[in-house]
């Protein structure tokens, strides 16, 4: 958040309280004010590492403490968090209490926030994890548009509680609810995992799958699965496949049938029949990277809300109603299910997807895979990383032949021809959303608490200026430099500049290119989006020259990573459909290592115009281009500088954030000429 006072936050515990820890420590707008446990040694590493105070008390800490969060057990699983957060509510300060907490705990806290002019929330967690807020806004707009039909969802059920609101956050509404006890289970046929139920949600149809045994001394590593959920319409079903992704969309099936009750394949009617079956939307990380951004980064999520309700002010028990709704159901379930079955059962052997899908099998299913989450990458790049297609109306194409019975007029673009105008046409039809929901905002918040008083920031490959935009909102005081060669994209960042007052008052958009373009003599921050693929060795060297010359001391460069470090095949797959009037537009994406040159790939990308629900294309648009992968340690190598991720939305393209070394010379390392370019 861009404030000029940081939101002063005192973390207690350190369990799961680190990822707590961590978001306070990395999100902008917020200042880690002290870590308050028992005093074991890694809680005191844990302060030590963010230079801050521990304490052992809450009569030790000092005035100015804005909030805390408590990741102390509550009473419900025999610990004193609740005890704690009264505590620290009499001391004025706002709480935040990760789950979970009883129905009669979470009244009385709400009750002495209320009594305690402060605020309180509940923290479920899991509603604010980014593939699970994906899912809940995609859901909300389905809704929007379809009335729901079903719900089916399955849980562990310690993560019951959690569930529950995601559900009511997806459906909109809690009420009206209701549940029939589960149906007993036969005797004698053995344990059981899992307990179902029924019930009404939202007032949809509910059935609820629970994973019912429990390791109390270690829950989460024995559960079988995490949240999964599926609201399903008259168009499709709408499903989060893991609490951490992906979400998968697979539209209703349904064929049309002629006088002779024959499927219709072809003709008038039949273009919904050109639907992917189930598109995948984002990708699936590590279970490293749940830990080291996913969870501090929905923490920070969470943590934003309880400021926004310290801003807002009012009433915590009033505004703590649909929690206190949440709690209930929880209960009511809970009391449905019985008491789960205890079980501690040995670690388990986790497999890899290579143990299920052996090759040949594995090859053609990482082939799709890779193809899917190069995807991601290449809808926010399409518009730099095609650097050599163009859109001409050639004369052999402007009429189909005669025998063909039409008069379509279809375009295919040379690679040879300048570059950029294919792109140029079709790119906010889709980039507008992914950006808005990934790299705009990661790096919107990265500068919105950043020293700019050094320089202009300069984006480098700005193309049609969706985050020269994004940037411009978060720091209202920053002059920018946005830069782009491309002709086509250049037209669509002028008149978005020219458009809005303030753009036009701080934003000078040039034609230059990287890596010689001209820089001021100082810059505080660079955007490279898209650009470092497309230079050869030579020139990223002269590009991470000149900007070691120019940073300021303490400025940021951002690089936007593609999902893939080496060349591969990428099987042409369609990634997006969008429509505007008549037409529907389709992206297709592919791409395989370049025959001529060692360590580059050919991308090529098509769009195909349709009109109305015709299954013929009257326009295509083509275009190849070439690419260098890179991974982060290349960026690390070849910069001379340090770097660390950036957090963005799960499945978006990662982005890094590099600075210079304090003692670091101005010249960084010279580029290797190996497969990495």
């Amino acid at each position: 958040m861009n404030t000029s006072t940081p939101f002063r936050v005192l973390v207690c515990g350190t369990n799961f309280g680190r990822f707590y820890a961590e978001a306070v420590h990395r999100r902008p707008g917020y200042a880690p004010a002290g870590i308050l446990s028992r005093g074991s040694a890694a809680s005191r590493a844990c302060a030590e590492r963010l230079g801050v105070p521990h304490y052992t008390d809450v009569a030790d800490l000092p005035a100015g403490i804005d909030a805390a969060c408590v990741a102390v057990s509550s009473a419900i699983s025999g610990g004193q968090g609740t005890e704690l957060a009264r505590a620290l509510m009499d001391r004025g300060i706002h709480v935040l209490q990760e789950h979970p907490v009883h129905l009669t705990e979470l009244t009385d806290n709400l009750t002495h926030a209320r009594r305690r002019g402060v605020q309180y929330r509940l923290n479920t967690h899991y509603p604010h994890v980014a593939p699970v807020r994906d899912f809940v806004e995609a859901a909300r707009r389905l809704v929007a548009q379809q009335r729901p039909l079903f719900v089916d969802a399955a849980t562990p059920v310690h993560l019951m509680h959690p569930l529950v609101d995601i559900l009511g956050r997806a459906m909109g509404t809690l009420r009206p609810w209701r549940f029939a006890d589960p149906a007993p289970l036969p005797a004698d046929i053995g344990p059981q995992p899992v307990r179902s139920l029924h019930g009404i949600l939202a007032g949809v149809p509910l059935t609820l799958r629970v994973h019912h045994q429990l390791d109390p001394s270690d829950r989460d590593n024995h559960a079988l699965h995490w949240h999964r959920i599926s609201i399903g319409t008259e168009g499709g079903v709408l499903t989060l496949a893991d609490t951490h992704g992906p979400v998968l969309w697979s539209p209703r099936l349904h064929v049309g049938r002629d006088t002779g009750r024959r499927f219709v394949l072809d003709g008038p009617g039949t273009g919904h029949l050109g639907l992917g079956t189930t598109a995948v939307v984002g990708t699936t990380g590590t279970f490293r990277t749940v830990f080291t951004d996913l969870w501090p980064e929905a923490v920070g999520h969470a943590l934003d809300g309880l400021r926004a309700a310290v801003a807002q002010g009012g009433d915590a028990l009033r505004t703590g109603q649909y929690d206190l709704a949440v709690c209930r159901i929880w209960t009511d379930l809970a009391a449905r299910l019985g008491p789960p079955d205890i079980v501690r059962p040995a670690t388990p052997r986790p497999l890899a997807v290579s143990d299920v899908f052996p090759a040949p099998q594995q090859t053609r299913a990482d082939a799709h895979r890779t193809a899917t989450e190069g995807a991601d990458t290449a809808r926010a790049d399409v518009h730099r990383t095609a650097k050599e297609g163009a859109d001409t109306d050639g004369a052999a194409d402007t009429h189909r032949t005669a025998a063909d019975g039409a008069d379509a007029h279809r375009t295919r673009v040379p690679s040879s021809a300048s570059p950029y105008t294919p792109s140029a046409e079709f790119f906010d039809l889709v980039a507008a959303e992914h950006t808005a929901t990934a790299s705009a905002p990661a790096v919107a918040a990265l500068l919105a608490d950043a020293d700019l008083s050094g320089g202009p920031v300069v984006d480098i490959g700005a193309g049609t200026g969706l985050v020269t935009e994004a940037v411009a909102r978060a720091r209202p005081d920053a002059e920018i430099l946005a830069c782009e060669p491309a002709v086509g994209m250049r037209a669509v960042l002028t008149s978005r500049v020219f458009s809005d007052p303030d753009l036009r008052s701080r934003v000078t958009v040039t034609a230059d290119a990287a890596p010689d373009l001209e820089l001021p003599d100082r810059v505080s921050a660079v955007l490279l989006c898209g650009v470092l693929g497309h230079l050869d060795a030579d020139g990223r060297a002269r590009l991470w020259r000149r900007l070691n010359r120019r940073l300021a001391p303490g400025g940021l460069v951002v690089v936007e990573l593609m999902q893939f470090e080496e060349p591969l095949t990428l099987p042409e797959t369609r990634l997006a459909t969008a429509t505007a009037g008549r037409h529907r537009y389709e992206w297709s994406f592919g791409g395989a290592p370049d025959e001529t040159e060692d360590g580059v790939m050919r991308l090529h990308s098509t769009w195909r115009v349709y009109r109305d629900d015709a299954t013929e294309a009257e326009r295509e648009v083509h275009d190849s281009y070439r690419w260098a992968p890179f991974g982060l340690k290349d960026v690390v190598a070849e910069s001379g500088m340090t770097a660390r991720a950036l957090p963005t939305r799960p499945g978006a393209p990662p982005l890094a954030v590099l600075t210079r070394a304090p003692d670091a010379p101005n010249t960084p390392a010279p580029v290797s000429t190996s497969t990495h370019g």
